[in-house]
């Protein structure tokens, strides 16, 4: 037998590798699920270019646009030529401003990505500590009151939330702004950063500037509490229930029963495992977060991918809207195996 047969067979024979190599596998099928069911829905309007265009050009205008972007042809056809695209990582171009989607996604898509940041740490930050409490403190009043506000961090909508800390923080006690990702003179400043990275309060750190840190963390802190309270409740509830089930467990008892403290098996026998789950959460997080950073930054005026795609659909600009959501699909996707790949090497048990 050869030397790369021998390798092959090794490969396969390792949980771990055949889990990952399977994970990564799966991306394709996703991602066409994904892209397809994103043309399809879109198509279900009608073409995009009457859909944005019509009624402001006259009907020979009007046909000829459609011709001319392919619109008038089988919807067949333009599946697979869409599905070619994808391919290519080529999401089209906007109708409204003639912007290729990988240009719009270096544009707003580190405003974004900083949002989702702050929100993961929200989470982070809320849910464990609440949960490693709720657990401690099973069936009492503290373990109550933890998962009534994990419901309610969940089931609220992220809107009425960030209406509702603009009317608390920006109204009845003014002590934080209430839109934007800074003031006006601050994010002129930092256009003007050299090699600017658009994740502003890196390119804050960068100048150096204590005012500017300060300025961009405050524009932050309500819209990441928006979105973060959402994810939340989800991480405390993981973590109630994976302590629980780890403090019942027979070795835990054997420790309790020599005297070891209940805060020392809180930290060294329950903590870690409980986390194990968050991790692998927080990457079906990814598209919750996504989904919920359209509603924040439109809420918050916050200019990232979720406020842009909010004005391309009022501007019925479906050619747009078609290509973010796919692009969005195919990070979320690659974000997933990422995130599967961090739960194998941290957690042995997972095999496939």
């Amino acid at each position: 037998m050869s030397k790369s047969k021998v390798s092959l067979v090794g490969f396969f024979k390792s949980p771990l590798l055949r889990y990952l190599a399977i994970r990564f596998l799966l991306i394709l099928p996703t991602v066409f699920i994904l892209v397809s069911m994103v043309f399809f829905v879109m198509r279900a309007i009608g073409d995009p270019i009457t859909a944005a265009l019509g009624g402001r050009l006259t009907p020979d205008e009007l046909h000829k646009r459609i011709h001319a972007a392919g619109y008038d042809r089988p919807v067949w056809v333009q599946y697979l030529e869409f599905l070619g695209q994808v391919a290519r990582l080529d999401f089209g171009r906007t109708l409204t401003t003639n912007q290729s989607i990988g240009e719009v996604f270096a544009t707003y898509g580190m405003a974004t990505l900083e949002l989702s940041v702050y929100a993961i740490i929200i989470a982070l930050l809320v849910g464990i500590p609440l949960g490693m409490i709720a657990a401690r403190n099973r069936d009492t009043v503290k373990d109550a009151s933890a998962r009534l506000f994990a419901i309610l961090a969940y089931a609220t909508p992220v809107f009425f939330v960030g209406l509702l800390l603009k009317l608390i923080f920006g109204v009845a006690i003014p002590i934080l702004p209430i839109a934007g990702r800074a003031s006006v003179s601050d994010e002129l400043l930092l256009q003007t950063v050299p090699n600017a990275s658009g994740f502003f309060l890196i390119d804050a750190l960068r100048t150096g500037d204590a005012g500017l840190i300060l300025d961009v963390l405050s524009h932050a802190v309500l819209p990441a509490l928006a979105l973060g309270l959402l994810t939340a409740g989800i991480f405390l509830r993981l973590v109630r229930t994976n302590m629980i089930g780890t403090l019942s467990m027979d070795y835990v008892d054997a420790a309790r029963s020599r005297g070891v403290s209940e805060y020392r098996l809180t930290r060294k026998h329950a903590y870690k495992p409980a986390l194990i789950p968050v991790i692998t959460v927080i990457g079906m997080q990814i598209a919750v977060l996504l989904s919920g950073a359209v509603l924040t930054e439109t809420t918050f005026e916050w200019k990232g991918l979720g406020f842009q795609l909010s004005s391309f659909l009022n501007a019925r600009d479906f050619v747009a809207v078609q290509g973010i959501v796919a692009l969005l699909a195919v990070i979320v996707a690659v974000t997933n195996f990422i995130v599967d790949v961090i739960a194998a090497l941290i957690d042995p048990r997972i095999k496939f």
